[in-house]
């Protein structure tokens, strides 16, 4: 018998959580079919924090911002993706995978570049509504895009667009209300409203949120995701009001007792919205602070009755009360437009590409 797997699998992406999640949602699902699986991302990235209690082999390399405008970042950046280029091919060389799947972030394109180099397959997953520039840099060298919004489709080659939605790991499904009331401390007798602000917080929802918890504690129970640093002093012995920097596993048992969400418009977080069904009001990063996928994100999902939307332009205390109370009272709507939607969770379309580029014995 030989002494090497059927199959070996290099999966990349990183620089936010959203970027990551959905590889979690593969792994156990691909050790399951037999694969062996490395992950390729960066040492310092929010992916190796992630991976590493999997016990899935991490392999650090270097990355580099890739920018759309002129800064004397990019000369020494141009040097660290370079780097990163020789280091994958090097992985690529030694480890000989049978497949490679991209789910974005900087980190991604040399790896991508070294496996097309190397004559590799590539898949890449693109979470928003428009492919952004690390997935238009590896795009060309893919042999399947999957996407998550059906409006990607016109933005995707249609000889290698599959439209897949988001895989969503099984453990965010298996939730229990009683568990997440107990964490928060809450009674129950009041709607919960959860507040994230996705992996790396959000300042500007959070120093609203606070501003309006006297008007908000009269109608929910807040849960408060603030993100790393962003815990506030003197809010801790409010009855209505819990606040956590960060948590893994106990956000099932947390989107679980949720009666409404408010949250920022990451794709991935949208998409595990949408499989729970959890009625959302969506406050989407404005152009200042990003190219303005999480605005598209929103819009869509606002088109299809899954969401409310406030832009950040909008925001401040008595807008957000208003807006979390009309949300609220249409949350019913939302939950119906959700249980009719079509594409959600993307698993089992992206293990049958996988299963397509890699389906032979190793030699």
């Amino acid at each position: 018998m030989s002494q090497f797997p059927k199959k070996r699998i290099f999966i990349t992406g990183g620089g936010t959580a959203g970027h990551v999640t959905p590889n979690l949602a593969l792994l156990p699902r691909l050790k399951a079919a037999g694969f062996e699986i490395h992950y390729i991302g960066q040492a310092t990235g929010i992916e190796r924090q992630l991976i590493e209690p999997t016990g899935v082999p991490f392999h650090p390399i270097s990355a580099g911002k890739l920018r759309r405008y002129v800064d004397l970042r990019n000369v020494p950046d141009i040097f660290r993706v370079l780097g990163g280029l020789l280091q994958s091919l090097r992985l690529v060389h030694k480890l000989q995978p049978d497949v490679v799947f991209s789910k974005g972030g900087f980190v991604s394109c040399p790896v991508v570049w070294a496996a097309w180099l190397k004559r590799v397959p590539v898949i890449i997953h693109e979470s928003d509504l428009t492919p952004g520039l690390a997935n238009k840099l590896s795009a060309p060298f893919a042999s399947r895009i999957c996407y998550s919004f059906p409006e990607s489709a016109d933005h995707i080659s249609s000889a290698k667009g599959v439209y897949s939605g988001i895989p969503i790991r099984d453990e965010l499904l298996a939730g229990e209300r009683e568990a997440g009331l107990e964490i928060c401390c809450f009674s129950g007798s009041k709607p919960v409203l959860l507040v994230m602000g996705g992996s790396q917080g959000a300042a500007s929802i959070n120093q609203v949120v606070r501003a309006a918890l006297d008007d908000l504690g009269a109608d929910f129970d807040i849960c408060h995701l603030c993100g790393r640093g962003g815990l506030a002093a003197g809010l801790d012995d409010r009855p209505d009001y819990r606040q956590f920097e960060y948590v893994h596993q106990e956000l099932p048992h947390l989107l679980a007792t949720a009666d409404l969400v408010l949250s920022r418009a990451g794709a991935t977080t949208l998409f595990e919205l949408l499989a729970l069904k959890k009625p959302n009001l969506l406050v989407p990063l404005s152009l200042q602070a990003s190219r303005g996928d999480q605005i598209l994100n929103a819009q869509s999902f606002a088109r299809r009755g899954f969401s409310r939307v406030l832009a950040e332009d909008d925001l401040g205390a008595r807008t957000l009360v208003g807006a979390i109370k009309e949300a609220y009272a249409n949350r019913q709507g939302m939950r119906e437009a959700m249980r009719e939607a079509g594409a959600v969770n993307g698993i089992e379309t992206v293990l049958e590409l996988i299963e397509a580029c890699a389906p032979g014995q190793r030699a």
